[in-house]
């Protein structure tokens, strides 16, 4: 066998192994990576531990509100979190190499089994803690206004209880009144839930619904009763950031459409407040008011504020005056003069291949490139954010391409690596975390294509609904347009259409359909709606190939792409009047007769006109009826009319001197 260091070149060794953390460690760097204080110590027991998390809030050795569990056996993994953050993340152990697809499969059914089994659990710790909890609750007494608690947040005690131990207690029912939880609030603002009680979905209202008016939701007992002694209006208390969401969905429930909510988010560092709270108002329609400074409710009231003033309703001059309709109103402000409108749900449909992306992509790198105009129209300048579900390879070619072919500089413009979700809470927040951390705020958000950002079925009403709610949401977000990308129908008939439910088109402000050409023709992007303004005329285009430089495939071959390139509408074929066609009978009987010629001019003598004529079909008395000059609709009449021919001799010659100087030459050439 042939010596490894001759082959090599120099002395072989075992590839080193990558160093690996203890699992427990891992586990300590990832609660820290989510923004948790760790535990000193984590065992992966298969249990629920708890520690401090050091989140908002925490009060003293017994405030947990931090929670692990983990599994040692088979490959490391777990879950973690908190309950007053609202943040719950997954966990695997890194082994120091990729999993092998058993190895992934094996470790998706622990996950599951371990899941199900700490959901039995927690069943029956809930079911023993409500009996538990219902006695303390009926034990506890009064709190005195005295409590240290409740004179540090400067609130009444609003219905408050208090242990035998000095600690605050306040209840958390359910849906149906049923008392679930018990949280403990000691001296030291520390807090602790009742071990194994349920809390999520979980609630408490401070004050009484008694007539028509707001109610107001919040996070924290303290906050909630700050809310009501500022308002007199009840305020329903969620306990947690994450709890925002299906308790406002609960009293949605069973309010009804009609009942205005407030949700009023806390200004957190952590921005989970926020995010929470924002997630309740889009999915209930619920109003959300956010605190200005750092801190809750009660930090605003204690520093001086006007609470109730910040919560009142906005005075939105809903109702106009009929009057005020003579006043012209702003003028409408476009990307691109009388094709894409500012802050405006927008769709460009077309057949797949049809360069519906192609025409899309030129106008976002006109407007990030700072191009002036587009088909001779204005081009606003502007940040563009393009949320890319596929094709990122040949993306980058066509962006390439055409900076070549424009001769551009730097692009304001940001792609996304894959799709999302955008109608699900996870994948709208992840578009929303990603823009607001953009230097610039967008002037347009594209998504192409619709298909490959929508969780559910196109057709469905319900599903375009909540695309569309998404949509609605990043334009109110960020002040910008959204731009849809969407394919046509398979069939004929709905090749000028968007695919799917007749939602889409019903909440679109502009509605753009790209037209492939046929034989050859150009496109044409066709406007087939504009809310606010006419429809424009179309524009034609063309795809053209560009070589992009230094970019060579695996051969070692130029690499090309394409760039829309505007073009002229195509002329239509004139349709051939009544006369040429009789022109070209005569001369088709130049022709037959042997191209005769009298002066110089094409001749044909009235015998050879008739001998052609019966040739094609004509009887004697039809040929006859056509030769006579006085008949206007006829051949030789309406040629003479139209001065293509003038009699001589016995026939007629070609006087017209076109026709005539075509006819001489082809019979020259031939």
């Amino acid at each position: 066998m042939a010596d490894l260091t001759d082959i090599l070149g120099n002395a072989w060794q075992p590839p080193s192994q990558p160093h690996v953390d203890a699992p427990e460690i891992q586990l300590r760097d990832a609660i820290a990576a989510a923004g948790l204080v760790p535990p000193q110590e984590v065992v992966l027991d298969g249990k629920i531990h708890r520690f401090n998390s050091g989140t908002k809030g925490a009060g003293g050795h017994g405030d947990k509100p931090g929670w692990y569990i983990a599994f040692s056996d088979g490959i490391p993994a777990g879950r973690f979190g908190c309950w007053r953050s609202g943040i719950e993340s997954t966990w695997r152990a890194d082994i120091g190499r990729k999993f092998s697809h058993t190895e992934e499969m094996a470790h998706v059914r622990r996950m599951g089994e371990a899941k199900a089994l700490r959901d039995a659990e927690a069943a029956r710790k809930h079911e023993i803690a409500a009996n538990t909890v219902e006695t303390i609750w009926v034990e506890c007494g009064p709190a005195s206004p005295d409590h240290p608690y409740l004179k540090a947040k400067g609130v009444q005690a609003n219905g408050a209880r208090v242990t035998g131990d000095g600690r605050l207690v306040v209840p958390l029912f359910d849906q149906a009144g049923d008392l679930s939880s018990l949280q403990y609030i000691a001296a030291d603002g520390g807090k602790l839930y009742h071990a194994g009680a349920q809390t999520g979905g979980r609630f408490w209202q401070i004050g009484t619904l008694d007539e028509p008016g707001t109610l107001y939701v919040a996070e924290g007992f303290a906050t909630a009763a700050t809310i009501h002694e500022s308002t007199r209006r009840p305020c329903i208390v969620a306990y947690s950031a994450s709890n925002l969401v299906p308790v406002t969905g609960i009293l949605r429930e069973l309010r009804g459409a009609a009942q205005d909510i407030v949700v009023v988010a806390d200004n957190d560092a952590s921005g989970v407040g926020q995010r929470y709270a924002e997630q309740a108002s889009a999915k209930f329609g619920a109003r959300m008011v956010l605190i200005p400074d750092p801190g809750d409710a009660n930090d605003w009231v204690q520093s001086g504020h006007d609470l109730a003033a910040l919560l009142s309703p906005p005075n939105d001059d809903w109702l106009i005056k009929g009057i005020d309709f003579r006043s012209q109103p702003a003028p409408i402000s476009w990307l691109v003069k009388r094709g894409l409108q500012d802050q405006a749900l927008i769709m460009v449909h077309g057949p797949s291949g049809g360069g519906k992306t192609f025409v899309v992509l030129d106008w976002c790198l006109r407007m990030s490139a700072s191009v002036p105009d587009w088909s001779g129209l204005k081009v606003r300048p502007g940040t563009v954010v393009y949320l890319a579900g596929e094709g990122h390879h040949g993306l980058r070619g066509r962006v390439a391409a055409w900076k070549v072919h424009n001769e551009a500089g730097p692009l304001s413009m940001w792609l996304s690596r894959d799709g999302c979700d955008l109608n699900t809470p996870a994948g709208y927040m992840r578009v929303v975390d990603n823009v607001r951390a953009l230097p610039k705020r967008p002037s347009l958000i594209v998504v192409d294509t619709l298909h490959r950002f929508l969780l559910g079925d196109e057709n469905s009403a319900q599903d375009a609904k909540t695309m569309l709610d998404a949509c609605a949401a990043l334009m109110s977000e960020f002040g910008c347009s959204v731009l849809l990308v969407h394919h046509t129908g398979v069939s004929d008939e709905a090749q000028h259409r968007a695919r799917g439910s007749s939602a889409w088109r019903g909440a679109l402000d502009i509605e753009i359909s790209i037209v492939p050409g046929k034989d050859g023709s150009p496109m044409q992007i066709v406007q087939r709606k504009s809310k606010d303004a006419e429809l424009a005329e179309p524009v034609y285009a063309e795809l053209q190939s560009v070589t992009i430089p230094g970019w060579l495939d695996e051969d070692g071959q130029p690499v090309t792409s394409a760039v829309v390139s505007l073009t002229d509408a195509p002329q239509k074929p004139k349709k051939e009047s009544k006369v040429d066609g009789l022109r070209k009978q005569f001369e088709a009987a130049w022709w037959a007769s042997g191209a005769e010629e009298h002066s110089g001019l094409p001749y044909v003598s009235r015998s050879a006109l008739r001998s052609k004529l019966v040739a094609d079909g004509c009887t004697e008395a039809t040929a006859d009826k056509k030769m006579r000059p006085g008949s206007a609709d006829q051949l030789i009449g309406a040629l003479l009319i139209a001065e293509i021919i003038s009699p001589s001799g016995n026939g007629w010659v070609v006087s017209n001197k076109v026709h005539a100087s075509a006819l001489m030459m082809e019979r020259n050439q031939r």
